[in-house]
């Protein structure tokens, strides 16, 4: 699903997948789950790109449903892999980058039985992103710390398009934005800060790991 010209929704996989097109090649932000690489290299071809063309994926955080096509898509095209010095590491361990709070023990029940199904094989980052970085992506992607629901979560921000992917930092709803809270939350004070942190950039449109892209988001944005 075409967002603006050279920006795509990747649908109907579990976590939002974003490709980013540019003459020096393709740039994919989050993998979604183990599996996903298949629907991404199609979606790709659709377009008229070889795997060769994906140059990078740029990774919001570590959770599986992010992560999980990364493996696979590395071997494939030879991709290289863009991730915070945290959630690198936990990558590279094999495992999320903090620990989940379930209140209910069902609901841990259910956190443990979506990891183990769900499990990503362990990747090496190629390159560790940091906050203000611009990589030469849409005119200049900004690298936004926004730690919160994980500990080096990142965002980016296309100023030229007024673009914002927030990962998980952010989840949009049809008519509003809420910040990421709940069982699977590292730091509730420092999310608040990360989701008025991405307000003040000037975002119209916002691109979030769950749920659908919102346009006119200046004024959708949650107080926090």
């Amino acid at each position: 699903m075409e967002i603006l010209p050279n920006v795509h929704l990747i649908p109907n996989i579990v976590a939002n997948p974003y490709l980013l097109i540019d003459s020096a090649g393709l740039t994919l932000i989050d993998a979604g789950l183990p599996g996903s690489h298949k629907k991404i290299l199609r979606y790709v071809a659709g377009l008229g790109y070889a795997p060769k063309d994906l140059k990078r994926i740029l990774i919001t955080h570590a959770d599986f449903d992010h992560i999980g096509g990364l493996a696979a898509l590395q071997a494939t095209t030879g991709v290289r892999i863009f991730a915070s010095p945290i959630e690198a590491q936990a990558m590279l361990e094999g495992h999320a980058s903090r620990p989940l709070k379930p209140r209910r023990w069902i609901t841990k029940l259910l956190f443990d039985l979506m990891a183990s199904l769900f499990k990503p094989a362990r990747v090496q980052a190629d390159e560790l992103l940091s906050d203000g970085q611009i990589l030469p992506v849409l005119g200049g992607l900004h690298v936004v710390e926004t730690p919160g629901h994980t500990p080096g979560h990142m965002s980016f921000f296309a100023a030229s398009a007024g673009i914002l992917f927030c990962g998980d930092s952010i989840v949009s709803e049809e008519t509003c934005l809420r910040g990421s809270r709940g069982a699977n939350n590292w730091d509730q004070a420092k999310s608040d800060e990360s989701v008025r942190k991405q307000a003040a950039l000037g975002a119209t449109i916002v691109c979030s790991g769950h749920g659908p892209v919102v346009l006119d988001a200046l004024r959708k944005f949650p107080q926090v």
